[in-house]
């Protein structure tokens, strides 16, 4: 028995190499490795399945079975042939530094509990502000991710715009835009009938004259317009709602706008990313994933607030408990900024993955991104059969094989998870099942894409063989 729940330093030193040899191994042979696995449920559970041991094992032997039955059964969303949704490329050095806010069992709520990670956070936070351009009187606020992030935003806005009733607060967006969005409105109390879901574009884009009609044509009905929100490079696309034509009419209007940039926003930092998104720092808030295009583990969302004082106006209470948490008016409490009041230590990874690699790597692998949808394009236009949905934007692709329906291309999905070798998903776009990658992982190759598209050829080809 170990009540004291503690080892040795020479055992905990054995316990912690063996750790870091698997994980340096596991990145080592990613390539080689299947892209991931999806195990069936029930036998998936029978083996992990067990009454709550009264007495403790070794490590090793635990180790043994989270490797041969959890981390087995997973996707490696890091996996350079991982094409799926958006890529969690990770970097070693973030992986570390989880390591450390772990260990340290850092607690970063209040700076008297952690003011050397409060002053990290500010630091960082004060990066990604100037990065999207927002003024000197801009904050925010590190979260797990693009849902708590929006969550926050939306929140903020609604104590701005409607702090009373919202029987008649209304909120526009287009059908493009992420569902985290539509999750977010419904815990802050606006359900659907106050959603203005706007078709998009032929550029899937939230379209400006139709917004317009519908703000004048709610006002008219007597309903209140708070907020529109607009989309970074959407999850579906890569598509960037026109922000500089938005921002106009939402100050014309009075309105709030959201700017969710979870997965697109990081790329401001390249020139490229910082041409298309070009209005970006006219949000009243915007929420970035550090854990997409800043390639950090998960988790890391941020949310930024034209103006910080809107965050504390929002989420600061104080109770008789915290009350020595104020004493001081020069001390930063992020837990006064947001929902959380325990929260880990999440800026710790980007502040020593962007000082150990630099911020001109991070621009040279966010350029990397757009140059391999490029090529991805490229190989498919040159493939008989395949046909461009959208083109490549942002990192993203949407294609289909002509012959095949929508049925098929689903299939076509479940046979490259079976396979293995890499993994592409499926959206659907004017009502219509398209083919999708993202590329944006420093590890992959030209090779890999050139691979994976071929392997996914000849399935589409054996289905529309004919049968002898």
């Amino acid at each position: 028995m170990n009540p004291e729940l503690e080892f040795s330093p020479d055992r905990m030193r054995q316990i912690g190499y063996r750790v870091v040899d698997r994980l340096v191994d596991h990145l080592a042979t990613l390539p080689t490795q299947r892209v991931g696995t999806k195990a069936d449920p029930a036998v998936l559970m029978k083996a992990v399945s067990e009454p709550v041991p009264e007495q403790g094992m070794e490590f090793e032997a635990v180790l043994d079975q989270v490797e041969r039955d959890v981390l087995a059964n997973t996707m490696h969303v890091n996996h350079p042939r991982f094409f799926a949704y958006v890529p969690g490329p990770g970097n070693f050095i973030g992986a570390m530094a989880d390591a450390l806010i772990s260990g340290y069992n850092v607690f970063a709520g209040t700076w008297i509990s952690g003011s050397g990670p409060a002053a990290v956070e500010l630091t960082v936070l004060e990066w990604l502000r100037e990065m999207c351009g927002l003024p000197a009187s801009a904050g925010g606020v590190f979260v797990s991710g693009g849902t708590m992030a929006n969550l926050t935003a939306l929140a903020v806005a609604r104590h701005v715009k409607v702090p009373g009733r919202l029987e008649d607060a209304t909120v526009y967006f287009s059908d493009q835009a992420h569902s985290s969005l539509e999750k977010a409105l419904r815990v802050i109390g606006l359900l659907a009938e106050s959603h203005r879901k706007l078709p998009s574009d032929s550029g899937f884009r939230l379209p400006i004259g139709e917004l317009a009609r519908r703000i004048e044509q709610d006002r008219a009905a007597g309903k209140h317009p708070f907020c529109v929100i607009a989309s970074a490079g959407t999850t579906n696309t890569g598509a960037i709602d026109p922000l500089p034509e938005l921002s106009a009419l939402c100050r014309e209007q009075n309105l709030w706008l959201h700017v969710d940039g979870a997965y697109g926003a990081a790329a401001v930092i390249a020139e490229r990313g910082r041409e298309l998104l070009a209005g970006l720092e006219l949000a009243d808030s915007l929420s970035l994933d550090p854990h997409k295009w800043l390639f950090q583990p998960y988790e890391i969302g941020c949310v930024l607030v034209r103006d910080r004082d809107h965050l504390r106006d929002t989420f600061r209470m104080l109770p008789e408990y915290l009350k020595d948490t104020q004493l001081h008016s020069d001390e930063f409490n992020f837990t006064d900024y947001g929902i959380q009041l325990s929260r880990n230590f999440r800026a710790l990874k980007l502040w020593m993955s962007i000082k150990v690699f630099g911020l001109a790597a991070f621009r040279a692998a966010i350029e990397r991104g757009f140059v391999l949808a490029e090529f991805a394009e490229a190989c498919l236009r040159g493939m008989p059969g395949w046909e461009i949905v959208t083109p490549a934007q942002m990192g993203i692709v949407c294609f289909r094989y002509s012959a095949l329906d929508d049925a098929a291309h689903l299939s076509l999905v479940q046979t490259l998870l079976e396979d293995g070798f890499a993994l592409i998903t499926s959206t659907i776009l004017r009502g219509q099942t398209a083919l999708r990658t993202c590329t944006i992982n420093p590890r992959t190759t030209e090779a890999d894409i050139q691979a994976a598209l071929e392997r996914l050829d000849a399935f589409a080809r054996r289905v529309t063989e004919p049968r002898p």
